[in-house]
């Protein structure tokens, strides 16, 4: 017998090999009709999957953001069957869940789609779900996932299997459909009972390129049709209330072709604004402790390398910029933080000069990938109000509690009363990636921890999503159509 942990803290003991389906059952059947997945000592697996181990259990549903995931995801490869029935011999690249739905990569060949298609593939969409199609995963060595997407002519998924390590490969079979996929799935296909296709757009294989453009198709799907009918009407909504076409219309901000996409040009009213939001911000930071610094937008390509940023965000930045000096080459700086190490560098200081807290609103560039830029909210170079405190250990929880006091200043400013709170970690699994030591992060990690526990904040922990050099607490808010951004970390 194995101990399984539910959410209210009962503890219910279990055959080894008991799936969380089979939990579900035991306390309702309804409760199980609308099990999605399940989440298993905090990894979100596949309702059916055994339990061999005494486990944490979640049953997640429509309710819970992974449940969603699940189905979303799961949608993604309802899509990906219809639309191989619809025409027969298309290959597909990667399908995943994404914040709204979900949207698979695929090659057409000689067949031409366009949005008039769609309603077409919605229906065949629907359809299959009313089959209720189980979801059946199977573990293939990598000898037989190549022979299979081989004997498919599928040159896409043979790449993503050329990445993956023999014995961590898995497929999923739906209905006519096999897909090299990780999972999690739900039990089957019924739950789906409404679909919508939302854009067709164009994507370069794998975001390079220098690779084949291939068809990516948007879509969402609910568990009924008066959520989709909600949902499209939010979308309207967002379109009248959409930043681009109001920046024009009030003359706050434009791009120029001639200038380069992703690069905003700001007008008369929106530099006023920005002055008078900057205006507002110093002064926060002015009381707070902090003291204003300037840094250039360039740096030397080995101050990158010495901070460790070259190696993890080179591949997303500018290209380096080359002197008459042989060997001399130069970064459009894509963050700020090298600099203000350097500047702290500058002039000796003992312990008792410390907390050190300065600040800058630096402009800084990245080179996103042009299918990626989307009005502000993506683009190549922008502003940051950008911080870093010099600290002791022992100062190091106070300063937390400093910085959160001036999200929770401006949030209240701006009315940001709906808030969610994240912090990324370590993965437990793979810590090669991280620099710096085991007690330091230990330290930080805990201070974050402690920190939040004690301004009571219900903070949603992901493992795995901290930077390369420490990690982090991320403010996610709420816009007036309640899709959520983040907006400080």
């Amino acid at each position: 017998m194995i101990n399984i942990t539910l959410p209210d803290k009962s503890v219910r003991q279990v055959e080894k090999g008991t799936s969380a389906m089979d939990i579900a059952m035991s306390i309702s059947e309804g409760l199980a009709r609308n099990v999605l997945s399940a989440k298993v000592n905090g990894e979100v697996v596949d309702a059916t999957l055994p339990i061999d181990e005494d486990a944490t259990l979640n049953l997640l549903t429509w309710n819970d953001d992974e449940g969603k995931a699940t189905m979303w995801h799961s949608s993604a490869h309802l899509m990906a069957e219809a639309i191989e029935q619809l025409y027969p011999g298309v290959k597909f690249g990667i399908g995943p869940d994404i914040e709204n739905g979900f949207y698979y990569d695929i090659d057409f060949g000689e067949y031409k789609v366009s949005d008039a298609d769609s309603k077409k593939i919605e229906n065949r969409i629907l359809k299959l779900a009313r089959e209720k199609q189980s979801f059946s995963r199977r573990v293939v060595s990598k000898a037989d996932a190549i022979a299979y997407f081989s004997e498919k002519g599928d040159e896409y998924k043979l790449e993503l299997i050329d990445d993956l390590e023999d014995g961590e490969i898995t497929f999923y079979e739906s209905g006519s459909f096999t897909d090299l996929c990780r999972g999690p799935h739900m039990p089957n296909t019924g739950m789906i009972k409404a679909v919508k296709l939302l854009r067709i757009a164009g994507a370069y294989w794998r975001g390079d390129e220098n690779r084949k453009m291939l068809t990516r198709i948007y879509g969402i799907t609910f568990p009924k049709q008066k959520e989709l009918t909600a949902f499209l009407e939010m979308l309207e909504e967002a379109k009248k209330r959409d930043h681009r076409k109001l920046g024009a219309e009030l003359e706050i901000f434009a791009f120029s072709q001639q200038v380069g996409q992703g690069l905003p040009l700001w007008l008369p009213k929106g530099a006023e604004l920005r002055e008078r939001l900057e205006t507002f911000l110093k002064k926060i930071q002015k009381k707070m402790g902090y003291q204003q610094v300037i840094t250039p937008h360039i740096g030397k390509v080995e101050l990158y390398k010495t901070s460790g940023h070259y190696d993890k965000y080179g591949e997303d930045s500018f290209h380096p910029i080359s002197t008459p000096v042989e060997g001399e080459e130069f970064f459009l700086k894509p963050m700020n933080c090298p600099h203000h190490c350097e500047i702290y560098k500058c002039i000796p200081k003992s312990y008792r000069d410390l907390p050190y807290r300065i600040a800058e609103f630096g402009t800084v560039y990245r080179y996103e990938q042009s299918g990626e830029l989307h009005g502000l909210t993506r683009v190549r170079g922008f502003t940051q109000d950008d911080a870093h405190i010099f600290c002791t250990p022992d100062q190091l929880k106070d300063e937390f509690k400093g910085v959160m006091d001036i999200v929770m200043i401006i949030f209240k400013a701006l009315d940001f009363n709906e808030f969610i709170t994240q912090i990324s970690l370590r993965d437990p699994d793979d810590q090669d990636k991280y620099i710096g030591s085991e007690e330091n992060w230990e330290k930080a990690e805990r201070a974050i921890l402690e920190v939040a526990e004690e301004r009571g904040l219900d903070a949603v922990i992901e493992y795995g999503e901290a930077a390369f050099y420490g990690p982090k607490m991320d403010f996610i808010v709420k816009d007036a159509l309640g899709r959520k951004w983040q907006l400080g970390t």
